[in-house]
């Protein structure tokens, strides 16, 4: 039951992140697989069932752009962040550090 708990506790503190992982790498422009392989590599593992409606959403905030690559045999749709996302993400990495530095000093250990 406790292992439970924490796994709930531990998706919703990541469901923030993979927005801002997903804005920060999508500073160079990706499409969806290659972006959940570049977020598992980084430490935000998603599900794929997540992320595509997460970037359906960015896209129709205005924080993502996309256009389809239809250069190769199987159309593919690419993604890059706004100037809009940059600002969103810039934003967010230092809401990110102050809740880090806040966090540590609750445990009094360095960040």
């Amino acid at each position: 039951m406790i292992q439970d708990e924490f796994e709930t506790h531990l998706q919703e503190l990541r469901r923030g992140t993979v927005v801002l992982a997903s804005l920060q790498l999508l500073r160079t422009p990706g499409y969806g697989y290659g972006l959940l392989e570049q977020l598992a590599a980084a430490g935000f593992p998603t599900d794929a069932n997540t992320l595509y409606p997460l970037l359906r959403r960015l896209e129709k905030q205005g924080f993502l752009e996309s256009e389809w690559n239809t250069d190769e045999a199987r159309p593919r749709k690419f993604y890059r962040t706004s100037a809009a996302g940059i600002r969103l993400a810039d934003t967010l990495t230092h809401e990110v550090a102050a809740i880090a530095a806040a966090t540590s000093d609750l445990t009094g250990t360095e960040h």
